[in-house]
């Protein structure tokens, strides 16, 4: 009986192995990257259940790798996704974004409490001193919390940002981008969320600054402001509202201000995200495309710049999975030992993505009738 089980498993092995030729990755390898396989069942559980039942075969600790970043870093440069067939979990996903709204107001709350209200002690731990939860601008810094300010700062002189000016954050988290604003530049600021979380933490952080924090959605926005900004938001909105959302966010801003929106994007047309970051990370998310937000503007906006960095997110992630294992023991009363593979495969994994170029990172500056005498693009 253990004969044929052994064949059985031997034969999935072969299967996978085939996908995985030329991309320098082997089970039980001498590489850092490679997987080291503790339950010979995982062949089959990968084969069957695609890219979901890796992620929580790792959970499981079924398998692992000394250099998990560097492990999806192959998988997506060599592009292995594209050569298996669909699994279940992903033909249902793609159903269910075709025929449903998952990101209608009625149901971003729960996708929002999902990944944002799970403790703001992790958050402070984990990310930079502003606290902010979106790519780092590393062209010129040394160190994390100088890369998410000189986002900021590359932000605001994106926007000209001028004294007494009123800001719209649409999707403000801990109020990060507000309060550099406000204490750099002089402006005041209007941040929306749907995180109670974070809420609670921002209103904290941004006492006595002329900062209003608001629990609401875009779509309850009706008034204008100087300027625009959507950092690290609108892969939550959805491919079915992005239209909606560029129809307010146009409404909201006053004729001769600028909008800037700074998004994860996709290198090609989807409608929802992988399995495994659907179920236990982003639910509902999804990644833009270029086609996607193009159609979305059309008619709404002018396309004054569009930057991409999405290099830079790599760098982001290993920061942030850094100071996430380091503080670890600090927090770990208050989640789990799956907990922690979780996350550490989210941040590791997608840190990797983005090492392939597999996801970018997009600047866009839109205005609504084209700046007079042309927009002069900043970096």
């Amino acid at each position: 009986m253990s004969k044929k089980i052994d064949n059985t498993h031997n034969k999935f092995r072969a299967k996978l192995e085939k996908l995985l030729e030329g991309t320098d990755i082997f089970f039980n390898g001498e590489n850092p990257w490679d997987i080291s396989v503790y339950n010979p069942n995982l062949y089959e559980r990968i084969l069957t259940q695609g890219s979901l039942g890796l992620g929580e075969a790792y959970m499981d600790g079924w398998w692992d790798s000394d250099q998990l970043d560097e492990l999806f870093n192959k998988f997506c440069s060599a592009q292995v996704k594209s050569r298996v067939m669909l699994d279940p979990q992903s033909i249902k996903n793609g159903l269910w974004a075709y025929f449903i709204n998952r990101q209608s107001k009625h149901l971003v709350s729960h996708i929002v409490k999902h990944h944002y209200d799970i403790g703001n002690d992790l958050y402070r731990l984990m990310l930079d001193a502003r606290l902010t939860y979106s790519c780092g601008y590393w062209k010129e810094a040394k160190t994390l919390d100088q890369a998410q300010e000189h986002k900021f700062d590359l932000i605001c002189r994106k926007l000209n940002l001028q004294p007494g000016q009123r800001i719209l954050d649409i999707g403000c988290g801990w109020g990060s981008f507000m309060k550099y604003a406000v204490e750099k530049y002089d402006v005041s600021c209007v941040g929306i969320t749907l995180s109670s979380e974070q809420i609670a933490l921002c209103r904290e952080l941004c006492a006595d600054l002329p900062i209003e924090i608001r629990f609401a959605d875009y779509r309850d926005l009706n008034e204008t402001f100087d300027h625009i900004v959507s950092i690290g938001m609108f892969e939550h909105v959805g491919y079915k509202n992005y239209s909606r959302y560029m129809k307010i966010a146009r409404r909201c801003l006053k004729d001769d201000g600028l909008f800037i929106l700074h998004t994860i994007g996709n290198n090609k047309t989807v409608i929802s995200v992988d399995p495994w970051i659907d179920k236990y990370i982003f639910p509902g998310g999804m990644l833009p495309s270029i086609k996607q937000i193009a159609k979305a503007i059309e008619g709404k906006f002018v396309m004054e710049d569009w930057h991409n960095f999405g290099a830079d997110y790599d760098k982001t992630l290993m920061c942030w999975f850094e100071n996430f294992s380091e503080n670890w023991v600090t927090i770990k009363d208050n989640y789990d030992d799956r907990f922690f593979l979780m996350w550490k495969y989210y941040l590791l994994s997608c840190a990797g993505a983005f090492r392939a170029r597999g996801n970018q990172l997009w600047q866009i500056v839109l205005s609504k009738n084209g700046v007079r005498g042309g927009y002069f693009s900043v970096r």
